[in-house]
């Protein structure tokens, strides 16, 4: 008799099949639900890229700035970092690929042209002028970065001092 109540009492421990198979389908209900948000890292990915962009741009800028300043040359002489020749426009690096996209190393091309990490327009070498730049491959807006050239103090009035330094612009709303 004491045998019997031995076994009646033994619980057994565990899950079941069926507790085991819910389980199941409830982590691959959550898993349908947020893999579509953790999958799709482009747009995050786009930003991230376009702000590093545009550090490297305000970066390379004031390097080559305070190469010149410290060089004492004019507003539009270039300066040499690493080895290139860095074409400078009121104090900066022009909006060109001879001016900032040289002196910050990107490898950007024309948006009609194949390669590159970025594409540009806008590019020239004047004093105020702006180069625009998105990831390449990117059709969308609200997703680039602007530089701005320095433009020299037209008047050389040191009492007004009408000059600029360059600037960039970073919009990454719509990436």
């Amino acid at each position: 008799m004491k045998a019997m109540a031995a076994i009646q009492t033994k619980k057994e421990k565990g899950f079941t099949l069926i507790e085991l198979v819910m389980v199941i389908v409830i982590l691959g209900i959550l898993a349908a639900f947020a893999l579509p948000r953790f999958a799709d890292f482009g747009n995050e990915a786009r930003a991230a890229s376009i702000q590093a962009l545009g550090g490297a741009l305000k970066s390379a800028s004031g390097i080559a700035h305070a190469r010149q300043l410290a060089d004492g040359a004019s507003g539009s002489t270039p300066v040499v970092l690493e080895g290139q020749s860095i074409a400078m426009v009121g104090g900066y690096p022009t909006a060109d690929t001879d001016g900032i996209l040289l002196a910050a190393q990107v490898d950007a091309t024309l948006s009609t042209a194949t390669g590159g990490d970025y594409e540009y327009s806008g590019a020239a070498a004047g004093a105020g002028t702006t180069m625009t730049l998105i990831a390449k491959g990117f059709s969308g807006s609200n997703c680039q970065v602007e530089y701005t050239a320095g433009n020299p103090d037209p008047d050389n009035d040191p009492a007004t001092n009408d000059a600029t330094s360059s600037s960039v612009v970073t919009d990454t709303s719509g990436c």
